[in-house]
């Protein structure tokens, strides 16, 4: 379940960092906050029974994926060969982190 909690805050995270960027509305001000908000508070949460640092790799990881993907596929960035092998070796990365970490590893 903290697993989970990890990675929708990295989703959260895909929508706050756009936000920061893109945002130009009080409308989209206020989500980008409550994206924020959200997406710290489920990571500070599962790092609380998770390792902090297994936790915020694999948020950090998940987010910058995601942000990048959507580079590519909203927003029309080019898409570089580089950028896509340097994403799956990001991605094995934290697959592995999340591999080697016990389930459980903070207060119980």
């Amino acid at each position: 379940m903290n697993w989970l909690k990890i990675i929708i805050a990295a989703i959260f995270e895909v929508g706050w960092a756009v936000g920061l960027t893109h945002a130009s509305t009080t409308l989209e001000w206020l989500l980008t906050i409550i994206a924020i908000i959200v997406s710290f508070y489920l990571l500070i949460n599962a790092s609380q029974y998770l390792p902090v640092g297994t936790s915020y790799a694999v948020f950090v990881g998940l987010g910058t994926t995601g942000v990048t993907i959507l580079d590519f596929v909203v927003f029309g960035q080019p898409v570089i060969i580089g950028k896509i092998v340097l994403i799956f070796a990001l991605l094995a990365g934290v697959i592995g982190l999340k591999l080697v970490t016990p389930s459980e590893g903070g207060k119980k």
